[in-house]
């Protein structure tokens, strides 16, 4: 969002210039992004946190200045005229629990016109579209102190009430954009006597909004429930500046102050009179119960102590109480616009930030407790820089993905998320390959063509009615395996590059047998992919992405992707790496060329001959291989290399010719026949 620094002038006396103000309120907590403008048009691009809705407006940013440079806050005294007779609207608060308080002030005469230069320029510094003076003196309120507040033309509420009401089932509300919107019974709604006159917190109804014949108008000013007002404006597709704040916690005890500070604005622009005392319905208190602060803690987590002068000058500036509760405890009393602040260490990080965390010197936190070992340290730490050393990079995507991704890249049964930030995002992953596409994706868009992302994580699924979580590593890669030079032509990453990298981080686990065959997931290209099969259990599965899923991702070259499975892969023990002499006599090797049918994969042929139990075969591998009209269709050449080699004695001709014709006979029951 973006505030003016030459605004906070209003409340605060600033010491410092611009810029040195954004670094400074930066390390404070508050933090800003970006300056553009300059004098009395800077303007701050600001950052602010989602649990810091007080900071979300001028003043609250100007109390931290005050607490950061130990200043005077000038105080918002709205200055009223005498009021006149006595106002007959009433207000009916039927949801005390949604709604514990709502104010309300009618002015009469008031003309509609364009707001002051000085209201309208400020609006517009911070992209506010000016409106007429009554509209924009509720968004100036908004900007200046961070309430939401609204104005009827109070000539159109019937019955000259308004009820704070759950909606009907099937009632309508036309809002202030135009759209008629259906109601159900989990609205909350501020009704006149017959019908909705606006959504609770999120926006005001059309039928009552204000124009250039209003001449009577009433204010608003209230309090509405969080949850409640997150749940409506998701409902209904409405984000506001209203809404924005209210679903944070607005302040509860500035309904008085923002309504007399928009009569103010009001009455000097537009005239009119102000028609009896405030009407301030309070249906249920909001009390924040005192923090003890104990000073010992304060030293602990802080690692200094601070002296109570400093802290009651930090906190007395940022508007808490402090009083004394003995024997160097102290009771701290939140203001109303803090609702962040609800435990002593909520109290503390206020105290560190406004102090300076540059201050503190930089000393190891005091420990006492157990030390917990973690038993797959080992295990991550040599997968994470085996993964570095291939040439991948660390990347984190968000845990929460789409029902509709849950279902078409794990079979599992996915958890549904209570208050799910949206659509895309309703569900606990049940696999990590959406987030590694998305990541994937992100940097082709924006032209990085050469990318290797891994991720280590969890996934999460229901079993047996209990949330089960699962370590997962995911790699992708895309783009260039050897780059273009001077020196060599360039090649793309193939699968056979990425088996290799799934090769070397698997080979650091001890096993009893390591096969590959193709039985993957429907997400992968069904004749470019592999799983890994470790002493029966499948530890990962790899190749290159279904053209279907990459034509629906937008994926514009080939993508590849990789999944370990480490609940699996971690049975296994680390291998011990033990030193072992250079064999001291020569081995022998043997070529054997044969056909086989396209059905036969290698793996089964190396299965075929390990089975024999040659103690002295030490290397079976394939050399090359060829299909042609020679060779016949459906089949294809293989020419493969055995290598025989005894550490302790020099190998017979009769001993590696007995155990060639072994392996003839082996290959020959597969299927193969030997070529001439």
């Amino acid at each position: 969002m973006k505030l003016s620094p030459h605004w906070l002038r209003d409340f605060v006396d600033l010491p410092v210039d611009y810029r040195r103000l954004a670094d400074e309120l930066t390390l404070a907590g508050i933090a800003v992004e970006g300056i553009s403008g300059e004098d009395e048009n800077t303007v701050y691009e600001m950052e602010i946190t989602t649990n810091r809705p007080d900071a979300m407006n001028h003043y609250g940013v100007a109390r931290e200045v005050s607490a950061l440079y130990d200043l005077p806050l000038k105080p918002i005294e709205p200055k009223l005229p005498a009021r006149q007779g006595k106002s007959d609207v009433a207000i009916d608060i039927q949801e005390p629990a949604l709604c514990p308080r709502f104010t309300a002030r009618e002015i009469r005469g008031a003309a509609i016109k364009p707001s002051p230069a000085k209201i309208a320029s400020r609006l517009t510094l911070l992209d506010q579209r000016p409106i007429s003076n009554a509209v924009d003196a509720t968004n100036y309120v908004l900007w200046e102190s961070g309430k939401p507040t609204h104005v009827f033309d109070l000539d159109l509420l019937e019955g000259r009430k308004l009820v704070i009401r759950r909606a009907k089932a099937g009632e309508m509300l036309k809002t202030l954009d135009g759209v008629e919107r259906k109601l159900t019974t989990e609205d909350l709604v501020v009704a006149d006597a017959r019908k909705p006159v606006g959504l609770a917190g999120v926006m005001g109804g059309y039928d009552t909004m204000i124009t250039e014949k209003t001449r009577n108008i009433l204010i608003e000013s209230a309090w509405w429930d969080p949850v409640t007002v997150r749940r409506m404006s998701k409902r209904h597709g409405i984000h506001t500046d209203a809404s924005h704040r209210f679903e944070r916690g607005a302040d509860s005890e500035s309904t008085v102050a923002s309504t007399n500070r928009v009569a103010e604005l009001i009455l000097e622009s537009g005239g009119g009179t102000l028609i009896g005392d405030v009407i301030d319905v309070i249906a249920r208190q909001l009390d924040l119960a005192p923090i003890e602060l104990d000073l010992r803690e304060v030293k602990r987590i802080l690692g200094e102590e601070l002296s109570t002068v400093e802290i009651s000058r930090i906190l007395k500036r940022l508007g808490f109480l402090f009083r004394s509760g003995g024997e160097g405890k102290y009771l701290v009393h939140i203001p109303s616009w803090r609702l962040d602040v609800e435990r002593e260490i909520d109290v503390i990080e206020e105290l560190a930030r406004l102090h300076g965390y540059d201050k503190f010197p930089n000393t190891l936190p005091a420990y006492s407790g157990e030390v917990i070992d973690q038993p797959d340290a080992k295990k991550d730490a040599k997968l994470r820089t085996s993964l570095l050393a291939l040439g991948y990079n660390e990347a984190i995507s968000l845990t929460f993905i789409s029902k509709d991704d849950a279902k078409k890249f794990s079979p599992a049964t996915e958890i549904d998320l209570a208050n799910p930030i949206s659509d895309e995002a309703s569900v606990m992953r049940t696999s990590m390959a959406p987030g590694m596409l998305n990541m994937l994706a992100y940097n082709l868009n924006r032209g990085t063509d050469d990318v290797r992302l891994f991720e280590a994580g969890n996934v999460f699924q229901l079993a047996d009615g209990k949330a089960v979580e699962l370590k997962r590593v995911s790699i992708g890669a895309t783009g260039s395996a050897v780059e273009a030079g001077v020196h060599q032509t360039g090649r793309p990453i193939t699968f056979f590059d990425l088996k290799g990298d799934i090769e070397d981080l698997l080979a650091p686990f001890a096993c009893k047998s390591l096969s590959y065959d193709a039985q993957t997931a429907g997400y992968y290209h069904p004749g470019r992919s592999a799983r890994a099969v470790m002493d029966g259990t499948m530890v990962a599965q790899f190749g290159q992405i279904h053209p279907d899923v990459a034509a629906l991702r937008k994926l514009r070259q080939d993508v590849f992707l990789g999944e370990l499975y480490l609940d699996g892969l971690y049975r296994h023990d680390l291998r011990k790496v033990r030193y072992e002499a250079l064999p001291r006599f020569p081995g022998v090797e043997r070529d054997f060329s044969f056909v086989f049918d396209d059905e036969v994969v290698f793996e089964k042929i190396r299965a075929g001959v390990e089975d024999l139990g040659i103690a002295d075969l030490q290397t079976f591998i394939p050399v090359e291989t060829f299909h042609g009209e020679k060779v016949g269709a459906g089949k294809y050449s293989i020419l493969m290399r055995a290598k025989f080699q005894s550490r302790d004695r020099t190998l017979r001709d009769d001993e590696v010719a007995g155990w060639s014709t072994k392996i003839t006979k082996a290959l020959e029951v597969l299927g193969g026949v030997q070529r001439a």
